[in-house]
């Protein structure tokens, strides 16, 4: 039995002469959080509105759970896409029936959902009297009524204060961990990064990276080094085939490397030079950096 959640085949979508999509291909499994990240105008939107069948596409395909019909799996998939239209006179729990009216599902969950989403103690409060993040939480709980398999969140924490996008960030892991698929759409490195299993990179409506998130971190190994002589180790680092680049950065020597290669072995072969080093110290690229190289190479 396949894990395989959601299959996206070479998506074209243009707006006039503006493409919002081109040849854009994913993969989404069971159990990820995967972050659809880009700036703004990337194609994210987009994305996510052909994939719930609001917006359609100009050529390419998608299947939902190994089904094309995207309607019969409607129940299976939560989506907050913008603001809800909530009645503002209406209790957290009127409106959340109101919801569950649609779907034509029970109520008997209703109370568990505002009680994950902490919202259990202004339940009876009209929503209209609801802060930023209340409301955003109220949404969230609103697309998880039904039980769906799977939620779709288009920029989930946009507008909020600090402290209600940490309350969101931390009740996306908390949804997460509990076994549904996420499908996150973000301009926000740092959100994508502390949510997300993996990402798909978005530029112009191109797909320029696609693949976990972990492996994005720990990729292209670099060491910060120094010594007392830093022409001296300059040079010495040069002649060592596994070193592809040396460049300053402040007051340290940034090496990237063509392989991983253990510090006590660069240290070593830099002793029997001669060169000994005052700080050595290992640096992982981070998903911003990653992010800038390839938007940079895709506007070149």
């Amino acid at each position: 039995m396949t894990n395989q959640i959601l299959e996206i085949k070479h998506l074209r979508k243009t707006y006039g002469a503006l493409t919002a999509l081109d040849d854009f291909s994913l993969e989404v499994n069971k159990g990820e959080v995967f972050g659809i990240l880009g700036p703004n105008g990337s194609g994210k939107t987009t994305t996510l509105g052909i994939l719930l069948d609001i917006i359609k596409a100009d050529s390419g395909q998608y299947s939902w759970f190994g089904t094309l019909p995207f309607s019969n799996q409607r129940l299976r998939i939560g989506a907050l896409l913008e603001q809800p239209l909530f009645y503002p006179y209406l209790s957290a729990v009127k409106n959340l029936e109101v919801i569950a009216d649609i779907k034509k599902v029970s109520y008997g969950k209703i109370d568990g959902l505002l009680e994950k989403v902490g919202l259990t103690e202004r339940k009876h409060s009209k929503f209209k009297t609801y802060s930023m993040g209340m409301k955003q939480k109220l949404a969230i709980a609103a697309s998880l009524v039904g039980d769906p398999e799977v939620l779709i969140l288009d920029e989930p924490t946009n507008g909020l204060d600090p402290r209600s996008i940490v309350e969101i960030r931390d009740l996306i892991i908390d949804i997460a961990a509990q076994g549904i698929t996420v499908l996150l759409a973000s301009h926000l490195l740092d959100e994508v990064q502390k949510i997300c299993s993996h990402v798909a990179i978005l530029d112009k409506g191109k797909l320029l990276h696609s693949g976990r998130v972990d492996e994005v971190l720990n990729s292209s190994p670099m060491l910060e080094l120094s010594a007392d002589d830093m022409l001296a180790l300059q040079s010495a680092l040069q002649e060592f085939e596994f070193v592809s680049e040396v460049v300053a950065d402040g007051k340290l020597w940034l090496v990237k490397m063509k392989r991983e290669t253990k510090p006590s072995e660069l240290n070593k072969l830099l002793a029997q030079k001669g060169i000994y080093l005052t700080h050595l110290a290992q640096r992982h690229k981070s998903l911003e950096k990653h992010f800038l190289e390839l938007v940079a190479d895709n506007h070149a």
